[in-house]
C-alpha cells in the first residue's frame, strides 16, 4: 500500500495485520481521489477521515493538497497505526488522530469539514444516523462513501456519482442545499 499521488506520492504506508481488514486498495483510492479532485474537494480542504484504519485516505487527501485532516478510529493500535503512517509522510504538523467511536464523536463535532471520508467496516449498519449527522454541512462539502453495497443517503444528500471497483462501491455525495432548512405546511395561512 502507498501514497498514488501527491507530495507524499510513492511513500509506502503500514498495513493492518489480521482477518478481516480491508484497505482501500492503490488502484480504489486513485480512481476516487481523481473524482474528487474534479469536483475541486481537495485543494485547501479540511478533511475529516472517520474509520481512519491505516490513514491511507486522509493521508492522500493531505499529499494531494488538502489543508489539515482529523484521523478518527476507534482501535489504540490502529490509531497508532496513522500516527506511524503520517510520520512516514512527515504530515503530523497538518494532522490530528483521535481515539474515539467515530459516529459518536461525530454527532458531537461542530467543525464544518470540506471533505469527509467514510470507509468503515463492510457490516457497519447506522449510515441512516452517521449521514444525518453530518447532513448540516456546508453545501460545497463532499462526504465520500466506500461500502460493499451502494448506501441510500436519504433525502437530504445529493450522489454526485456512484462507482463499482470489483466487490468496493464508491460513493460521492454532497449535502443538498434545501435540506438544512427548516420545512413549513404547504397551505396554511398566517392570521
Amino acid at each position: 500500500m502507498r501514497v498514488v499521488a501527491g507530495t507524499a506520492g510513492g511513500r509506502r504506508l503500514t498495513g493492518p495485520d489480521g482477518p478481516g481488514l480491508r484497505p482501500t486498495s492503490d488502484r480504489v483510492r486513485e480512481s476516487m481521489f481523481n473524482a474528487l479532485y474534479s469536483l475541486g474537494a481537495i485543494d485547501g480542504a479540511v478533511v475529516l477521515d472517520l474509520f481512519a484504519g491505516t490513514g491511507a485516505l486522509g493521508i492522500e487527501a493531505l499529499s494531494r493538497g488538502a489543508e489539515r485532516a482529523v484521523f478518527v478510529e476507534s482501535s489504540r493500535s490502529a490509531a497508532d497505526l496513522v500516527r506511524g503512517n503520517l510520520a512516514t509522510c512527515g504530515m503530523e504538523d497538518r494532522s490530528t488522530v483521535v481515539v474515539a467511536n467515530g459516529p459518536a464523536w461525530v454527532g458531537a463535532d461542530r467543525t464544518e469539514w470540506g471533505l469527509v471520508l467514510l470507509d468503515p467496516p463492510y457490516d457497519f449498519d447506522s449510515w441512516p444516523g452517521l449521514l444525518d449527522s453530518l447532513a448540516d454541512g456546508p453545501p460545497e462539502s463532499v462526504v465520500v462513501v466506500e461500502s460493499d453495497h451502494e448506501v441510500d443517503p436519504g433525502p437530504r444528500w445529493h450522489v454526485e456519482s456512484t462507482r463499482r471497483h470489483g466487490s468496493t462501491v464508491v460513493m460521492l455525495m454532497r449535502p443538498k442545499p434545501d435540506a438544512n432548512q427548516p420545512t413549513r405546511p404547504t397551505g396554511s395561512h398566517q392570521p
